[in-house]
């Protein structure tokens, strides 16, 4: 049996966002961005300070570039994700060269990403909708009496499904109740987050007990 809990939304005022890019003057622009809106906002300029960072701090949210100086941002998500304590969404910042690293950071665990050049306005919004829904601390799921680690979008798609048994919802559909937003071209991410959800969840991701494919409409979750 799947067990799903959840408390009340993380204030701007108490979320920690991690910023993470090597060049300074978007570290400083993105910083200023955030503390304006509300967010206990620091800034890393490579991967070790970045896993330094995280370790002390435990930030809600990491903007994370994926092109740094010492260790890239793919190993940086990949070390923050095999640490269990640290929950943080993680939002991607890449170039629109990258569509293949996007793709693979959204597989190893990213919940969403910006790509540059982007409008710091957008991703203070980004930031916002991923912290409207979710408390780090409160979420909890297991399955058959074992406790299964999601990250922080994992959590809140299969929360809003199994909340909406039988009832099957559009990639445009989960975009807008889940990611928060109201039109967004590429719904890869939902794609690649469900494919996330069978493999922790589904004894055999390719017959799901749980997350159904309903073709020519989207997902369903129940029977």
């Amino acid at each position: 049996m799947t067990r799903v809990s959840h408390n009340g939304p993380v204030s701007r005022t108490r979320a920690r966002v991690l910023v993470v890019d090597d060049e300074p003057a978007i570290g400083d622009i993105v910083s200023r961005y955030l503390k304006r809106a509300g967010y206990n906002t620091a800034v890393a300029a490579s991967g070790k300070d970045a896993l330094g960072h995280a370790e002390r701090s435990s930030p809600d949210v990491v903007v994370l570039d994926l092109m740094l100086p010492d260790i890239d941002g793919l190993e940086v998500m990949r070390r923050l994700r095999k640490d269990n304590h640290r929950r943080a969404a993680i939002i991607l910042l890449t170039a629109r060269a990258e569509e293949s690293d996007r793709i693979t950071g959204l597989r190893l665990g990213a919940d969403d990403y910006v790509v540059k050049p982007f409008s710091p306005g957008e991703l203070v919004a980004r930031v916002d909708a991923l912290l409207r829904r979710i408390d780090p601390a409160a979420r909890r799921v297991t399955l058959d009496g074992h406790e299964v680690e999601l990250t922080q979008l994992e959590f809140e798609l299969l929360l809003f499904l199994a909340r909406h048994p039988g009832q099957a919802f559009t990639r445009d559909q989960l975009m807008e109740y889940v990611w928060q937003y109201s039109f967004y071209l590429d719904t890869s991410t939902v794609t690649v987050h469900i494919r996330r959800l069978r493999a922790k969840l589904e004894p055999d991701p390719a017959r799901p007990r749980f997350i159904h494919t309903i073709w020519g409409v989207g997902y369903r979750f129940g029977p």
